[in-house]
């Protein structure tokens, strides 16, 4: 059977090893003689369907080892989800034209779960089409929300960066809290779930008992409730430490956060949680207080990976290759944890159709009691995430990362406009 060209895409919001997982799918395509060239989309399935394609087969091989070690994503990514084909056909049909144009016949798509959607539509349609095109989908995401993985690719880092960045912050209020601030805000990421926020209470030790408290999507706000807590850490540890997710929302569902605006993926665009949190703080307490937002920061801090992740990152790429050329479809490569001490891991695989728009909340037996505070069982599930320190190399003082060349292929369509 002839080789078949191969196209990888990066989707939705980047991470500290996305590029891990690129240089996985690019080395085990080298290593196949299945795959003809393998190319990326720039910027996403926008990319694709606008055929700005780029040919991987120009890139020095020194430069795409250091892709392991290189934030953000080299290919570009995209917040672009696929309607269903029957209220959208066109960009179905214009995605086949350029797999035929192409010579396409494996397609990667490295996201979270919208993107794992688009990735099973594609693959139904292509084969429904006449024209059947291998689609496997890559988990990613710093939420950890995927369904049926352990956990995903780009969590352990983040959550790595959140537990570290916790406990230093609080070293830094508790020197002053005597005389200057007493409460001191960190909102992090996570919009149904919160996998991010959970991790800053790997920062909690015998020495250290901040965070004091978590504020999760999963437990509704309240705010009498909140603000006892907090008076009661500041009268014991003389200051008080909150980790809030971008997701909290009251009982009736409506987020403390919520801008008015959604995004491209139709989610309600959140932020500004931790001055909303820092007002109930001031207007209830008095308290002087002091807030910082993680954002873009909290997944592109590869200063700081888990060598875990990093490792994992790479595994799930290698891994959606060497299935898609033993003849599977329409699946996502997994992690299975097999042992929690000593850590130990393997990559399986489950069918797209399971895990698309499924979203992986934290269990109940995860949380404490009073719903401020994460469990014991929850820091056993977390700890080997975050576990090995994955050094990046550094040039002049600031961190050294890839320089790709990105060449594009030429186009052989005509100009195409995504919706």
């Amino acid at each position: 059977m002839k080789a078949k060209n191969a196209i990888y895409a990066q989707s939705g919001g980047v991470t500290s090893v996305i590029n891990a997982t690129a240089y996985g799918v690019i080395e085990a395509s080298k290593k196949t003689k299945k795959i003809n060239k393998l190319y990326a989309g720039r910027n996403g399935i926008l990319g694709i369907l606008k055929e700005e394609i780029i040919d991987t087969s120009f890139e020095d091989l020194k430069e795409l080892k250091k892709l392991s070690h290189t934030p953000g994503g080299v290919f570009g990514s995209c917040r672009h989800k696929l309607k269903d084909p029957s209220k959208n056909i066109r960009e179905f049909e214009r995605l086949i034209e350029v797999f035929r144009a192409h010579d396409i016949g494996y397609f990667f798509y490295n996201g979270g779960g919208d993107s794992q959607d688009t990735t099973n539509k594609i693959a139904q349609f292509t084969k429904l089409a006449g024209f059947p095109v291998t689609c496997i989908g890559i988990p990613k995401t710093i939420d950890n929300d995927l369904p049926f993985t352990d956990n995903c690719p780009g969590f352990g880092s983040v959550a790595k960066y959140i537990a570290t960045s916790t406990k230093e912050a609080a070293l830094d209020v508790k020197s002053m809290s005597n005389s200057s601030t007493k409460v001191f805000i960190f909102e992090v990421m996570g919009r149904h779930a919160g996998w991010i926020a959970a991790s800053s209470g790997l920062a909690q030790s015998k020495e250290n008992s901040a965070p004091h408290l978590i504020l999760l999507p999963e437990v509704p706000f309240n705010e009498g409730k909140f603000v006892k807590k907090v008076k009661e850490a500041v009268n014991s540890d003389g200051y008080c430490v909150i980790v809030v997710s971008e997701g909290t929302k009251y009982k009736n569902g409506e987020f403390l956060s919520d801008a008015g605006t959604i995004d491209s993926f139709g989610h309600k665009q959140l932020g500004g949680v931790a001055p909303r949190v820092a007002e109930i703080v001031h207007k209830k307490l008095k308290y002087k207080y002091h807030w910082a937002v993680s954002d873009y920061l909290q997944r592109s801090a590869r200063h700081i990976a888990s060598q875990v992740d990093v490792e994992q990152a790479y595994a799930v790429g290698r891994a959606a290759v060497e299935y898609a050329t033993a003849g599977e479809n329409a699946i996502m490569p997994v992690i299975v944890r097999e042992k929690t001490k000593p850590y130990k891991w393997r990559i399986d695989k489950v069918e797209l159709s399971k895990v698309a728009n499924v979203e992986k909340k934290i269990p109940k037996k995860f949380i404490s009691k009073d719903g401020f505070g994460i469990t014991r069982s929850c820091k056993n599930y977390l700890n080997p995430l975050i576990q090995g320190e994955a050094w990046a190399p550094f040039k002049d003082g600031v961190i050294h990362t890839a320089s790709l060349k990105n060449k594009s292929v030429k186009k052989k369509l005509k100009n195409f406009k995504a919706n």
